[in-house]
């Protein structure tokens, strides 16, 4: 993870991640002079001025707590980054124009049938595909969708979606009315969708939409290594349907529209969610580049590591960590099937994988390795050196049940969307129990108090708060609409003074390692004393019949709300919820927050990458509760819940002679939103909030 180890040439200008500067004054350091990447042939020049070569500069180490001093000596404008990921990939394959950059799997069962494909050639499909789109009247503030299951197609098409104007990836999961509104939200009249063979249903769903007119073209993905004619598109009226690989004919070394540049941007990634309508956040080119290169200076790994990743495209870690990292170090990487690591069938032949591709690292949620603790290593995997893991609280037996089952540690990781992606890493030979490790490099944590007029009071090291993040990843807004100038940002509605709002409550120690306590929403506040979910949770996980556990508040007309859990079982467990709730007793360590009630669940609610989802869970505790409030009133038909906005709302579906004052006297002394609808086809009324 060296790099080429020569010394720079001076150049006259530099490419950084804020734009062009004037050259270095200050002479590299000693210990990072044999860090650099030099690149000795031009960039295609686009008529701007670009650097004839770019120096760019990595720590000598960084490896360890110690070392973010060093690294921080240097200013990141002096890191010499490239300026835009199209730009790290015209590094990337000057650099290495035949080393394989990506082997794709076509699938879990035929995955020694993959596909590889070298940095050279990855170039020369983005700009196939980046021209394809500009050709097709793409422009710097337009938007393209980008609606599949990961591919060998679905890289390229990312990066070539940045380069000629805006990505907008979607998961293909979501309902089509959901996806109709993102696409229109976002302003995106070109689409890049799964075709038939690759994915039925998303085909669908784009077909659907230009039907509809939502978007102009459909251009479909194929399969990873498939062969053969595809089936013929079908005839829409007012718009394209084609391959994308037909369309993308125009074969030169360089995208022929206008580069982005640092402050463009380059694409917008709607939240995580199962339920409601996700937000969209924007990030900028500087934003991405910079994060990947936060994540890729990391010197554990040799620059002949090869990561593993099975993530969705739609989501910023697979994009960050297991595209654009190694593209800036020449890693390879062996991207799973369609399904990633959401294939049952991927597990059984998991460390044979590992094995044949000398797998070094790979990245995943907690759920995965919850899995991957389970089955038995059958393969030589002395080339695993670490795990990342993310997106979600990492409970101390997955840990441990990981471990003692291969032998690989597990470095926790955290980050958001709206800082791009990863903002605090732990590390490999120094771990800190309990904690998500330390802040990256040029990124500032600090822990606030939130007062009741809303401003923000620092907390000194030790106290609990809410981890507010500031630096080079924060994104610059959520997208509300647009207009006929591109995206419209929302003004940063969760930054104050570029302070980013993490919604997630947290301390950090003397030392400057981040301890994670609980998300904000997830607090379950019963009489006014905080509860934090992980006491419960950690409490059941430790039962051997239980494999998963979630704790949420459930509403109480009395307390506020009370904690509630639910839980998934070992097969052919015979314990009750009963059984557990009383463990669960004897073991938290606060009385107060002994879970009401244990459920006993087939599966726990997880997003499209698999992180937990308490949303859905609040939501069925809130209308267990209402529904118990309405017992013995008569004319109730149902009671359900939904999630709004990351929070629950009733409804209760009523005959014509309810009595809407008993309903209205039964459920208002409950904290939570609720509404009534008074027969099959009845308004909602009732709103209490």
């Amino acid at each position: 993870m060296l790099g080429d180890r020569r010394s720079p040439r001076p150049s006259s200008l530099v490419a950084c991640a804020h734009g062009v500067l004037p050259p270095m004054r200050r002479p590299l350091p000693q210990n990072e002079k044999d860090q650099c990447d030099v690149l000795r042939t031009t960039y295609p020049a686009h008529g701007r001025a670009v650097p004839a070569m770019t120096a760019l500069q990595w720590p000598a180490r960084y490896e360890a707590p110690a070392d973010l001093a060093a690294i921080e000596a240097v200013p990141l404008a002096e890191r010499n980054l490239p300026e835009t990921t199209y730009h790290v990939l015209e590094r990337a394959a000057e650099l290495w124009p035949d080393r394989t950059a990506v082997a794709v799997l076509p699938n879990a069962d035929d995955w020694k049938a993959h596909t590889s494909v070298t940095f050279g050639r990855l170039r020369a499909e983005v700009n196939a595909v980046a021209n394809a789109l500009h050709e097709l009247g793409l422009r710097r503030r337009g938007t393209v969708g980008l609606l599949s299951p990961n591919c060998r197609e679905l890289l390229a098409a990312t990066i070539a979606a940045q380069t000629a104007g805006i990505a907008v990836p979607v998961n293909p999961g979501m309902s089509p009315e959901h996806i109709r509104e993102l696409l229109v939200r976002t302003g995106a009249r070109i689409l890049i969708a799964a075709g038939p063979e690759l994915d039925p249903a998303a085909w669908r769903v784009a077909l659907g939409l230009a039907r509809g007119g939502t978007v102009d073209a459909v251009l479909a993905l194929r399969p990873t290594g498939a062969t053969g004619r595809p089936p013929s598109p079908p005839l829409v009226d007012g718009a394209l349907v084609a391959y994308l690989d037909e369309r993308s004919t125009i074969r030169t070394d360089r995208f022929t529209g206008t580069p982005p540049t640092a402050a463009d941007l380059a694409a917008i990634f709607h939240t995580g969610g199962t339920t409601g309508l996700p937000k969209l956040a924007a990030h900028t080119h500087a934003n991405q580049v910079v994060n990947a290169w936060m994540v890729a200076a990391n010197t554990t790994l040799d620059q002949h590591s090869v990561a593993f990743a099975g993530l969705p495209l739609f989501h910023v870690n697979a994009l960050i960590v297991t595209l654009l990292a190694p593209l800036l170090r020449g890693h390879q990487v062996v991207w799973a099937g369609p399904d990633g690591y959401r294939d049952a069938q991927l597990y059984p032949r998991f460390w044979e994988i590992v094995e044949h591709f000398q797998v070094a690292t790979m990245s995943a949620v907690p759920t995965v390795y919850q899995v991957l603790a389970r089955v038995p290593v059958d393969a030589d995997i002395s080339s695993m050196r670490a795990a990342a893991v993310g997106a979600a609280a990492l409970p101390p037996a997955v840990r441990d049940a990981f471990v003692g089952n291969t032998g690989i540690p597990l470095i926790e990781g955290y980050g958001l969307t709206e800082a791009t992606c990863a903002s605090v890493r732990g590390f490999l030979r120094h771990p800190r129990p309990g904690s998500i490790g330390q802040r990256m490099p040029y990124q500032q944590v600090k822990i606030v108090r939130v007062e009741p007029d809303g401003t923000w009071t620092d907390l000194p090291a030790g106290e609990v708060g809410l981890l507010v993040i500031k630096g080079p990843t924060v994104f610059p807004g959520y997208v509300t609409g647009h207009d006929a100038q591109g995206p419209v940002l929302d003004g940063q509605g969760r930054l104050v003074d570029g302070w980013l709002d993490t919604g997630d409550l947290a301390r950090i120690d003397q030392d400057g390692y981040v301890h994670l306590t609980g998300r904000a929403k997830d607090l379950i506040i019963r009489g006014g004393h905080n509860i934090d979910p992980a006491m419960i949770e950690d409490v059941l996980l430790a039962h051997p019949a239980v494999t998963g556990a979630a704790a949420v508040g459930r509403p109480d007309h009395h307390a506020g709300e009370v904690p509630v859990a639910f839980v998934t079982l070992v097969p052919a467990a015979t314990v009750t919820g009963a059984d557990l709730k009383v463990w669960a007793a004897r073991h938290v360590a606060d009385r107060a927050a002994a879970p009401k009630a244990v459920t006993i669940r087939d599966s726990l609610p997880v997003t499209a990458i698999g992180k937990p989802h308490k949303p859905t869970l609040r939501a069925e505790a809130a209308r267990d509760a209402l529904s118990g409030a309405l017992e013995g009133l008569p004319h109730i038909d149902a009671v359900e819940a939904v999630v709004e906005d990351g929070s629950p709302v009733v409804i209760v579906h009523t005959g014509e002679d309810v009595d809407q004052a008993a309903v209205r006297s039964a459920l208002n002394v409950y904290d939570v939103e609720w509404r009534l609808r008074v027969g099959a086809d009845g308004p909602v009324a009732g709103r209490n909030t």
